[in-house]
């Protein structure tokens, strides 16, 4: 069976599948529910077109692990053929535990457990089906391998993660602002004493990419609108989880029930919750909340309907934090106007903070090779005077409430 396929993604084009062990990756069923999970989440409520797969992202991150590995090997770099793999597997299935709609999840029914460690389990799993040929691919993913460039190209400032969703997800939401040049970037790559650089002559395209990546946090990924939509998604699953806890029947399928009825820790993920996570995507989720939306009770249909038929909250974002008199005051409306608790209204009035750091100049900053050999991070070498702004974080807080009528 020919398994070095050939798949067209609409932003690279043609791109070819390594060899037989990411192809039977590709095909197995843990990786194929990548189809079922939205990269952005809610984004798709601001950004019509947003509606691209975790399974997209992760193919276009092999095909850039793919001209990376060439474009280091070309420079004199070593790279071995079972390391080559191992960062192909590594970069496949670095998303693989993202529950649906990607983050709601772990902040609702899992919350004690993130996409990262549940991506390890399924790892590790999968290591075990395959006779360890993922050993090596999950040392990588882990930092723990040796050789300190592999972990970067996993995980670091410039990573095959970022040089793809930044790229990807600028081309589904029509952002253009979040366009980077990733294989020009690629090209630029080299290694020295095994950590990663970028050669001097690419200064300019790290700048543009930590630029499009600030830009991308505060206007779509950040966006307030689909910020106030996974707090929906997120307080519907809360509420759920409260409901069913009280013996109030709910109709779903049995992946999400599972998790509805179970207390989930990092240590109750054995083969069995595994295997039901694995069953788990954003149909589900969609399916509940149709059917949530009629529930009798007050608080889970409202926050279904909100989202089914895109009747969000109202969402002020501020410099400052919120005070707890302004909070009270929309609290106090709802009460009296709906006659609920003010724990129930509490689901639909609430605050936050949102914070995004578009460079963290620490270990694993983005270095920049001199032709006298010399090495230092970008911020130092840039001319560009915002690139030290863009490492400190910035907050922002936020307040949502209903509009003047949730519902009829």
């Amino acid at each position: 069976m020919n398994k070095l396929k050939i798949l067209n993604d609409p932003i690279y084009g043609f791109i070819t599948i390594p060899n037989s062990l990411i192809f039977d990756l590709i095909q197995h069923k843990y990786f194929q529910r990548l189809r079922r999970i939205t990269q952005m989440g809610m984004s798709y409520l601001v950004y019509p077109g947003a509606h691209h797969t975790r399974f997209h992202h992760a193919i276009g991150c092999v095909y850039l692990m793919q001209r990376t590995v060439n474009v280091l090997r070309f420079k004199g770099v070593a790279i071995s053929n079972e390391e080559e793999t191992g960062l192909y597997a590594a970069i496949l299935l670095h998303d693989i535990g993202h529950g649906p709609f990607s983050h709601a999840m772990e902040h609702s029914i899992v919350e004690t457990v993130s996409h990262e460690q549940i991506s390890l389990l399924f790892m590790e799993r999968l290591n075990e089906e395959f006779n360890g040929s993922l050993t090596l691919a999950i040392k990588i993913f882990k930092g723990e391998y040796p050789r300190k460039f592999m972990c970067q190209l996993i995980s670091g400032q410039f990573d095959m993660d970022r040089a793809d969703y930044l790229k990807r997800d600028s081309f589904y939401t029509g952002v253009a602002e979040g366009n980077v040049n990733s294989e020009r970037l690629i090209t630029m790559l080299h290694v020295v004493n095994d950590e990663l650089v970028v050669e001097e002559k690419g200064i300019y395209s790290v700048e543009k990419f930590l630029i499009a990546r600030r830009f991308m946090y505060w206007q779509v990924y950040l966006h307030k609108t689909a910020l106030a939509a996974e707090q929906l998604l997120i307080r519907v699953l809360q509420r759920a989880k409260e409901l069913h806890n009280n013996h109030h029947t709910l109709e779903a399928s049995k992946p999400l029930l599972y998790f509805l009825e179970n207390k989930i820790s990092i240590d109750d993920f054995n083969e069995k919750t595994l295997a039901i996570f694995s069953q788990l995507d954003d149909f589900d989720i969609i399916s509940a909340m149709k059917h949530w939306q009629f529930d009798s009770d007050f608080v889970l249909s409202h926050l279904c309907e909100m989202i089914i038929n895109r009747n969000l909250l109202t969402i002020k974002l501020k410099n400052k934090p919120v005070k707890e008199k302004d909070l009270q005051k929309h609290l106090d409306k709802l009460v009296s106007k709906y006659g609920i608790t003010e724990s129930e209204a509490a689901y639909f009035v609430f605050k936050g903070s949102i914070s995004n750091q578009a460079y963290q100049n620490n270990h694993k900053g983005i270095n920049i090779l001199h032709k006298s050999g010399k090495v230092q991070d970008i911020v130092k070498v840039s001319d560009q005077l915002n690139l030290k702004a863009l490492s400190k974080p910035v907050t922002k807080y936020y307040i949502c409430y209903p509009k003047e009528v949730i519902a009829n």
